[in-house]
């Protein structure tokens, strides 16, 4: 079996879970990750590259005669990289530019689901903040307050008071979507597609909110449990047929046909699984329950759908729980204190989980410390779910990091 040569764009804890999976086949060759962290360069060779420069990114690609691009992060997609791989004959899993503006602009996701009758909440859309001043000043609360953009996994505030929702106003540069709040259980809804084949992966459940009891800002994501407990098939299948499936439509009719992983974002109502909003990659955290589950091969799974020929492989995932835990610096998701040192991840790791890096670096001296504001993600596999989370949160209890915090509540029914 020949192999290939990865290169691998991104540097979150998302990106060390791929290059540690991939790591696993024996399709990779050799696997390198721009610019990585100091988890990822024990499974890869982490360089410094302009990852969202398409010309920059394809000139290294053929340099070191690269067989697949996997890109992490959203930014490198929506300026255009997959785009500029393409043309060049590099396979590259991801959605071109124009596919990506289902992340990259949630007022243009909002237009597509109201145009192809997706269930989704009820919005609005504002050139600025300031021209939304007065309509979240009126709304009915709360209010959900969104930047018309990247903002990874953040920007997003649900506003319990008018006052809330002013305040958010003014932490936004540029376009705005006012957005009628849902209730309900959150699930997040992974499928991959290469344009003509879909597989859908297992569901997962995020916890947002940066502290316990689901209280505090929302962050990029402050732990994980897969499968999502409420997602259930006959839910899953309805998401499919009312969400996903139309979404992949209209992307077609339009000429834009999406390729690569589309992560829906649902709120279970009590009217059924609603599209809260897309990302255009994989999740982070989600990546590393997800990746904990799966027995197949992943290199041939994505070089498969870059190449358009995913209807060939199959996916075996394990029938286990997955808990994935972040340990994040202090003040995140404001501004996290670095350089705190981390230690005994050695010690979590003896007890069965994996701890995949989000943030770190090392010292001149070798020290592990932190350098972000997601730093972590514990991630434990179990029987059920009491099994997993029991694990996760004793092995995370061995390492010893004075600068972070977790919560301690993921997964609790």
């Amino acid at each position: 079996m020949s192999t290939t040569d990865i290169l691998v764009l991104g540097g979150g804890g998302r990106e060390h879970a791929l290059c540690w999976k991939m790591r696993q086949s024996a399709r990779a060759g050799r696997i390198i990750c721009a610019p990585g962290n100091a988890g990822i360069a024990a499974v890869a060779d982490c360089i410094d590259l302009a990852i969202a420069d398409p010309a920059a990114v394809v000139a290294f690609a053929q340099a070191e005669g690269i067989g697949l691009v996997v890109i992490g992060p959203e930014a490198p997609l929506v300026a255009g990289v997959v785009d500029a791989l393409r043309a060049a004959g590099i396979a590259a899993f991801g959605p071109t530019a124009a596919a990506a503006q289902l992340e990259a602009s949630k007022g243009f996701t909002k237009d597509l689901a109201r145009a192809a009758g997706i269930p989704t909440a009820g919005y609005r859309r504002f050139a600025s903040a300031a021209d939304a001043h007065h309509y979240v000043a009126v709304h009915p609360l709360p209010v959900v307050v969104k930047a018309d953009g990247l903002a990874s996994g953040k920007g997003v505030t649900v506003a319990e008071s008018n006052e809330e929702g002013i305040a958010a106003l003014a932490d936004i540069a540029g376009p705005v979507v006012i957005e009628q709040c849902l209730e309900g259980p959150e699930a997040s809804l992974f499928i991959i597609t290469d344009g003509k084949s879909v597989a859908v992966w297992p569901s997962a459940q995020d916890h947002k909110r940066a502290f316990d009891d689901d209280t505090g800002p929302n962050t990029g994501g402050m732990g994980v449990v897969s499968p999502a407990p409420r997602l259930t098939p006959a839910l899953l299948d309805r998401a499919m047929a009312e969400i996903i499936t139309p979404t992949l439509k209209a992307m077609d009719e339009a000429g834009t046909p999406f390729t690569g992983v589309l992560y829906a974002g649902l709120m279970l109502t009590s009217d059924g699984p609603k599209l809260i909003e897309y990302n255009v990659r994989f999740g982070d955290p989600e990546t590393q329950a997800l990746l904990m589950r799966l027995d197949g091969d992943l290199v041939e799974i994505l070089l498969a759908c870059a190449e358009g020929r995913l209807a060939e492989t199959s996916a075996r995932w394990s029938k286990e729980t997955a808990v994935t835990i972040v340990y994040a610096a202090m003040g995140y998701p404001g501004t996290p204190v670095a350089g705190t040192v981390i230690d005994h991840i050695e010690a979590a790791e003896a007890l069965g989980v994996e701890v995949f890096h989000a943030g770190t670096r090392r010292t001149a001296a070798g020290a592990l410390v932190a350098a972000g504001g997601r730093v972590l993600a514990v991630s434990a596999l179990g029987a059920d779910l009491g099994e997993a989370r029991s694990l996760a949160y004793a092995a995370i209890r061995k390492i010893r990091w004075h600068g972070g915090f977790y919560r301690r509540d993921i997964g609790k029914a």
